[in-house]
């Protein structure tokens, strides 16, 4: 293999501190509903990929198949009430809680396949299970002594964790049989389209919304979008994918940072304790499972 451009470690700092962006930028965007914000998330970003779709990969259209069709339409779903629940668990609790918890989806994923397809986890991974489930709790108890409220705004984050664990469960099979662009492009839009109609049910404001906004929706389509996992798959070809997941574990560490300097949030010891029990079971979760199957690269922030 040839060696990279440059140092593969800088794209996935990058990526991290780009992902990180996104907890913010949504309680940046306080004026619009969840669901609007995620819409225009994704509707923004299947603008800015049709382009190269179009000029690269659209034959690949044709190559779909119907069963593909129906899992990539059940993930674009899946995604969309991600989005809503884990952007609304944003008004209730601090970005560090919710960002912790939602980081939480390896886990789900992992406990997922052993449920649906019947694989089996070493004793260091269902110890790593508890020890991250555990921080999780500290967190939640931490939250509901400051506020029942904050403790929703948890559930919620939980919740969307377990929804962008079902995104990957539905998907995982079309990713194998289509390249990552078309996948994404076509998950993305069917996600768009739930997010379309939700918001028309719900009869949420399309419009209306200030210039600081829809700077802020299309910054959630370019940064952790796209410079984030473009980047994190990108290093996928330099690093293994164990390298890649331990960096994005460091999230919520960048994510809390950037909420007490934007935002002017601060940590309850709860949130410093359970947090660092959560991130110390997902290290170990890693490298007790790495060896035996590839991790999932996370697509939900």
């Amino acid at each position: 293999m040839r060696f990279p451009p440059i140092n593969p470690y800088i794209p996935v700092v990058i990526g991290v501190i780009s992902v990180s962006t996104s907890a913010v930028l949504v309680k940046l965007a306080d004026q619009a509903p969840s669901a609007i914000i995620a819409n225009y998330r994704l509707v923004l970003a299947v603008l800015i990929m049709a382009p190269y779709i179009l000029l690269k990969n659209r034959d690949e259209f044709q190559f779909i198949q119907k069963r593909d069709w129906l899992f990539s339409a059940l993930a674009g779903i899946f995604l969309a009430f991600h989005f809503i629940v884990w952007f609304e668990s944003l008004n209730y609790t601090s970005v560090a809680s919710s960002v912790v918890l939602v980081t939480l989806q390896p886990i789900f994923a992992f406990l997922g396949t052993y449920f649906f397809f019947k694989e089996r986890f070493s004793y260091g991974a269902i110890i790593s299970m508890i020890i991250a489930l555990l921080g999780s709790v500290i967190i939640s108890w931490g939250d509901f002594q400051i506020s029942g409220i904050a403790l929703f705004g948890d559930m919620l984050a939980l919740m969307g964790a377990v929804l962008i664990t079902a995104y990957f469960l539905m998907g995982q099979q079309v990713r194998k049989r289509l390249s990552l662009m078309t996948y994404t492009f076509v998950v993305y839009g069917i996600s768009s389209l739930t997010l379309i109609l939700y918001n028309l049910i719900a009869g949420n404001s399309f419009f209306g919304y200030s210039a600081d906004h829809w700077f802020i929706f299309l910054a959630l389509a370019i940064f952790p979008t796209f410079l984030g996992h473009t980047l994190f798959n990108w290093a996928l070809k330099w690093l293994s994918t164990a390298t890649i997941s331990m960096g994005i574990v460091f999230e919520p560490v960048g994510a809390s940072i950037l909420a007490f300097f934007i935002l002017g949030e601060t940590i309850t010891w709860s949130q410093w304790l359970g947090g660092s029990i959560v991130l110390f079971g997902l290290f170990l979760f890693i490298m007790s499972t790495t060896k035996k199957r590839k991790v999932t690269i996370s697509q939900r922030n």
